[in-house]
Formats: C-alpha cells, structure tokens, sequence
C-alpha cells in the first residue's frame, strides 16, 4: 500500500484502438507523486492518446488506469466526474472558447463543479491568470485578441482552476519562439515547486525535457520502451530513442 501512496497515476496493460488500428498494447506506466514527467515518441506512437486515454475522453480496450488510487476506466460518469476534479488540462491550441472572454473560460470549470457566487468566480479566476503571468487587463479579452504564447498562458490559468493535484500538458511549448518556450518552462516549474503538482507533459521539446522533467517515458512499439532519466535515455540502445537523444537536435540541446 505504501508504493501506492506514491503513485499519481497507474496504468496497467493498457491496449487502445481505433477500429483495426492498434496504438497502445500492453502499456504500463507509474507517474510518480510529485514529478514532472515528459511523455516522448515519434509520429503515430499515441501520446496524445495516452493523456486523452487517462483523462477518460477515450475508451481503452483492455488495462486498467488509477489516477491517485481511483479506477478511471471503471469509474461511472458520475464517479467521474468527481475524479476529473483532481486534475487540469492545457490542450495544444489551449482549447478556450472563442465566444468567451479570458475570465470567464477561467470560470467554466468552477461553474461545472461548485456553486459559488460571481464575485468569488470573479476573484479566483482573476488570481489564476495572474498565477500564469497575465496582466489583470487580460481578464476581459477574448482569445482572438491574444497571442499564442498568451493564449497558452489562459488555458493554463483555467487548468487550475480547481486546484488541482495532477497537470496535464500537451505539447505546451508547440508553436513558441526559443524565448516564449523556455518562459513557459520556467513557468511550468515555478507552479510545479509552489503548488505540489504532478505534471504529465506530452512534448517533442528537448530543451523542456532536458530543463524540467524528472524523468522520460519514451512510446514506441506500442508501449512504454524506456522509463527513466535523461542518462536512462542517453545510454538506451532502442534505435529511435538513440537517433532522437543522440541525433543533431539533441546533440544542440545538449551542448546549449
């Protein structure tokens, strides 16, 4: 039970599918409490898919999937529900709704799961973009009038709406120059350390897996191959994973 308590997230025997095409098959993987863990692999491998998967917005086939000790695929709509509390959601494209300004996307999960009054809607919401380094001036603009970078920053804000336990970013650094990505990293680390989260991050970003994340889970034939530090994945002889850490970009964010 102890090695439970340690554990955000447990995947066991994982196996999705859409129609004949298998993406995950005999997938297991442990997210630590605590971690900030970057989720790798090539082009089709179902990391997305995975986060989508343990979120419950897809059907796995077969396995089992506990987020803080709570089964995910069994649990009932309503069971749900309650679970999802525990953890925010930064899409790639941030996902906000276009016909809403930056606030009131803030408050869309706080009007889902509470009943509290507008003006502690208007005073939570205002905190959390302030958390991710929005002016307060930002509160009632809409997406269209945001940059990328800032419109990551909004979907951040409302991902903790709730204060959650577990983040889950995907692709959090996609489309951001050199500067906006490595800010967005120091942020994701300075929300990490002040607020105890576990972090599930999807990313293709060397420099974030080299600045940020604990530790690697490489996808890749169907499964986890490779769990571990970045000297875990510099010493694997699975060949994607030597060309990816050991190729010309890794080389670069090695030697920066």
């Amino acid at each position: 039970m102890s090695e439970d308590t340690e554990m955000a997230i447990r995947i066991r025997g994982l196996r999705t599918q859409f129609g004949d095409q298998v993406i995950h098959d005999g997938l297991s993987l442990d997210v630590r409490k605590g971690e900030i863990l970057g989720v790798v692999g090539g082009s089709g491998t179902g990391k997305s898919v995975l986060m989508r998967t343990i979120i419950g917005l897809n059907r796995p086939a077969l396995g089992s999937i506990e987020v803080l000790g709570r089964d995910v695929t069994g649990a009932s709509m309503g069971e749900l529900q309650d679970i999802e509390q525990s953890w925010g959601v930064l899409f790639q494209d941030g996902a906000l709704f276009s016909s809403l300004a930056v606030d009131e996307n803030v408050q869309v999960p706080l009007r889902e799961h509470t009943r509290l009054p507008q003006a502690l809607l208007n005073e939570i919401s205002a905190l959390k973009i302030s958390m991710v380094g929005l002016g307060l001036d930002t509160c009632h603009k809409y997406p269209s009038e945001l940059s990328g970078g800032m419109r990551k920053r909004a979907g951040l804000a409302r991902a903790l709406a709730m204060d959650p336990q577990i983040l889950f970013l995907d692709e959090p650094t996609a489309g951001l120059d050199p500067i906006g990505a490595a800010a967005f990293d120091r942020l994701i680390q300075q929300l990490h350390d002040s607020l105890g989260l576990t972090v599930f991050m999807v990313t293709h970003d060397l420099d974030s897996l080299h600045t940020i994340c604990d530790r690697i889970a490489v996808l890749a034939d169907h499964k986890v191959e490779v769990v571990g530090s970045m000297e875990a994945m510099l010493q694997s002889d699975h060949p994607w994973i030597r060309e990816y850490f050991h190729g010309p970009r890794g080389r670069a964010a090695l030697s920066a």
